[in-house]
């Protein structure tokens, strides 16, 4: 399973591509396949992201899991302080549209 990930271009927050726009969770990423490169040129290009590349992950039952540990990291959120993580059920915690 590959993930397209990037910054959002106003906040910084990490997001994910969604299969149509970018959502701060990682949840709510899609496998994008053998594009993942041209989704990651293409939203660069429009100026929807900053620096989007292409990264691993696996699918588990809650969702997609990046495979390396910094992409896990950027996924969550912090790691010093468990009640700053991300968290879907956040009510401000929503998804983006860029």
């Amino acid at each position: 399973m590959k993930l397209v990930t990037g910054n959002d271009l106003a906040t910084g927050d990490v997001v994910w591509w969604t299969g149509r726009d970018w959502s701060r969770h990682v949840g709510d990423a899609v496998d994008a396949g053998d594009r993942g490169e041209a989704i990651a040129r293409e939203e660069e290009a429009a100026r929807r992201v900053n620096v989007p590349y292409v990264i691993e992950a696996s699918a588990t039952p809650d969702g997609p899991r990046p495979a390396h540990i910094k992409d896990r990291i950027r996924a969550l959120g912090p790691t010093v302080r468990p009640d700053l993580t991300l968290k879907p059920a956040d009510i401000d915690a929503g998804t983006w549209v860029i």
